[in-house]
């Protein structure tokens, strides 16, 4: 298990490979369709993405305390399906330098070469664990756009400790996602041929 700790700097994330567990502990946010279609729309993000995790998440948030000492805390906070993101995630990383990106399922083309091109990881988180997950994280540090978007498309900014994850794009351009198509594939025609 490799530990991913902040600062998440390009040098960090050109050394992780296909296939390498992470830990990862410092801030993440959160963005999912709205927020990325905003974004690529070239709206400027109301905190720096700049060496930054993106996690496609639409985290279940429950309000704490009042007044002053309002907080909040994640109840669950599984991956959203990231090849949604596709059409917008390219452009996200070139333009704001995002070093990562957590989801599930995997994503695209222009993702990898994305990533390979500017220094990002695509993360795979595990699906169906969204209350597993949601105590990875410690802290709600402050949420975004809560008004324009409401609770799931908000960017929330959560600090969260040894968040498991797998890298499944690298910075050098291999996709296990794009492997297992292929493989697949192969195997789809063998069988026809039977």
């Amino acid at each position: 298990m490799i530990q991913l700790n902040a600062p998440f700097t390009e040098e960090k994330v050109r050394n992780l490979k296909l296939g390498d567990q992470v830990e990862i502990t410092g801030i993440v946010f959160t963005g999912r369709d709205a927020v990325h279609k905003w974004l690529s729309e070239g709206n400027n993000p109301p905190v720096s993405f700049e060496n930054g995790i993106i996690y496609h998440c639409g985290p279940v948030v429950m309000p704490q305390g009042a007044g002053a000492k309002k907080g909040w805390k994640v109840t669950a906070a599984g991956p959203t399906t990231s090849i949604r993101e596709e059409p917008y995630q390219a452009g996200v990383i070139e333009r704001l330098k995002v070093r990562a990106v957590i989801g599930k399922g995997g994503m695209g083309e222009k993702t990898r070469l994305a990533c390979q091109q500017f220094g990002c990881v695509y993360l795979h988180a595990i699906g169906g664990a969204a209350q597993v997950l949601a105590e990875k994280i410690v802290k709600v540090q402050n949420v975004y756009m809560l008004e324009k978007f409401g609770s799931p498309e908000a960017i929330w900014q959560l600090e969260v400790l040894s968040f498991p994850a797998v890298v499944t794009i690298d910075a050098h351009g291999n996709s296990l996602h794009r492997e297992i198509d292929s493989l697949s594939k192969s195997k789809f025609e063998e069988l026809l041929k039977r």
